[in-house]
């Protein structure tokens, strides 16, 4: 009898040792379900190793790497396809614990996607550099000359060459985000068209909210598999913690809804009245994100 009471005891702590173990599993799975990423230039470091260092102090998971400037050269002014560069970006960040998870082709947003000769060479470098880096997702956007809801005589060029950087892509392993003018369900038509999971949208809060579309329901009509990341912020006015157009554990809940997981970047909602106190607006804007997607255990 003493020896079978003896097993029960054993038997029971075990479960309750397994249980425990499970609960702070999935406790730590919730937890990591999103991530917080900052921005090299919104940090004012572009291609910078302090972007690293910096995005360490202000307690972000990670970081998004810009692919340099762009102008009427032919790709890129990208420092990161020089390995000795390269080495210094990825040890800072493995010995920071961070992760670089995009490359951003933001270069884009003031020349033009839909209308440059050379367009096939800067998709090239930037897959390569992906590549080296072990980077899975490029940003890209659309930007002034190819906003499609303002020029829509531009359609077929933009969905021409998204389908060739598509198939560059897809070849690569990697994911293409883009940004673009339209709605979600806009959006949703243009994928479709494109025709290839290697082009995703690369989500931003401040799309919708200034167009005064439903921020909520443009989320779900993207539903899980076709957004890659979000850039969660609105336009530069008030801290995120402050902005009375986005309820945060709204977003929050209905990203659970749709099972979405993955990078949610802070690029703007500023304080405007101190745009260039780096350290204080997204130290903030991190602390408020990771309050709501990664509550203390």
């Amino acid at each position: 009898m003493h020896k079978n009471h003896l097993l029960k005891t054993i038997l029971l702590t075990l479960l309750c040792s397994i249980e425990i173990m499970a609960a702070v599993n999935a406790q730590t799975t919730q937890k990591q379900r999103y991530k917080i990423g900052l921005i090299d230039l919104m940090l004012l470091k572009r291609q910078k190793l302090g972007a690293i260092t910096l995005t360490k102090q202000l307690g972000a998971d990670g970081v998004e790497v810009d692919m340099g400037g762009l102008g009427t050269r032919p790709t890129f002014d990208n420092q990161l396809l020089n390995d000795t560069i390269r080495k210094q970006f990825l040890d800072k960040a493995k010995e920071l614990n961070l992760e670089i998870f995009s490359l951003g082709m933001t270069g884009y947003y003031a020349q033009s996607f839909c209308n440059r000769t050379e367009y096939r060479k800067s998709i090239e470098d930037c897959i390569k550099t992906m590549q080296l880096m072990n980077v899975k997702v490029a940003f890209l956007p659309l930007g002034v000359q190819c906003d499609l809801k303002k020029n829509p005589e531009v359609r077929d060029s933009v969905v021409a060459r998204l389908k060739v950087a598509g198939k560059m892509a897809k070849e690569a392993g990697v994911v293409i985000g883009i940004e673009t003018a339209l709605s979600a369900t806009e959006e949703v038509k243009l994928l479709k068209e494109i025709g290839s999971k290697n082009i995703q949208i690369y989500f931003n809060f401040s799309s919708p909210l200034k167009e005064g579309r439903d921020l909520i329901k443009e989320i779900e009509i993207l539903g899980k598999n076709r957004i890659c990341m979000i850039h969660c912020t609105n336009k530069d006015s008030v801290w995120l913690q402050n902005d009375p157009q986005i309820d945060m554990k709204k977003v929050k809940q209905t990203l659970d809804k749709i099972k979405w997981t993955g990078w949610l970047v802070i690029e703007r909602s500023r304080d405007a009245t101190k745009p260039r106190d780096v350290k204080g607006n997204f130290g903030a804007n991190t602390a408020y994100m990771k309050s709501i997607f990664q509550p203390a255990l």
